[in-house]
C-alpha cells in the first residue's frame, strides 16, 4: 500500500485545516511539511498521522502553527469523530457501539465513501469517520 493512501485520513485532515504545504512520498517515507493557523489544527493533523500504528517508521513531519492556540473554527459538535478499525470489526458492529443501532451501518459507510467502495470491505487499521453528532 502506498504511503499517501495509507495516510489518506491525515492528508485529508491537513486539507480540511487548509495546511499550506505538502505531503510527499520520498525515499520510502511520507514527508509532511507545512503550516496551519492554530496549534489545535496542527494537533489534529498529528492525531490523524498517529492513528496509523507504524507512523514512527514511515512519517517525517514538520507542521507549524503560525497563529495562537485558539480552538478550531468548527464547534465541537461538528468536529469529526473517527474510529480505527480493529480485526473482526464490521460496520454493523461499529454502528452498534457508536450509534446505538447496528442497522445504522450505512450512515458510517456514507460518510466514508471517499475511502470505501463496499460496506463489507473494511480493513484493520483503517481510520473511519463517524457521522456528525456521534459520541464515542
Amino acid at each position: 500500500m502506498a504511503l499517501r493512501e495509507k495516510y489518506n485520513h491525515a492528508i485529508q485532515t491537513a486539507k480540511n485545516h487548509r495546511m499550506q504545504g505538502a505531503a510527499e512520498e520520498r525515499g520510502g517515507k511520507l514527508h509532511f511539511q507545512g503550516t496551519v493557523a492554530t496549534q489545535d489544527e496542527a494537533n489534529a493533523i498529528w492525531t490523524a498521522i498517529k492513528s496509523v500504528p507504524t507512523w514512527r517508521e514511515e512519517v517525517i513531519a514538520d507542521i507549524k502553527a503560525v497563529g495562537g492556540p485558539a480552538a478550531s473554527s468548527a464547534p465541537p459538535a461538528q468536529q469529526t469523530a473517527t474510529y480505527i478499525v480493529k480485526p473482526g470489526d464490521t460496520l454493523s458492529k461499529i454502528a452498534r457501539e457508536h450509534l446505538g443501532n447496528a442497522n445504522a451501518y450505512m450512515e458510517i459507510f456514507n460518510v466514508n465513501r471517499d475511502q470505501l467502495a463496499d460496506p463489507d470491505k473494511i480493513q484493520p487499521g483503517q481510520v473511519l469517520k463517524l457521522p456528525p453528532g456521534t459520541h464515542r
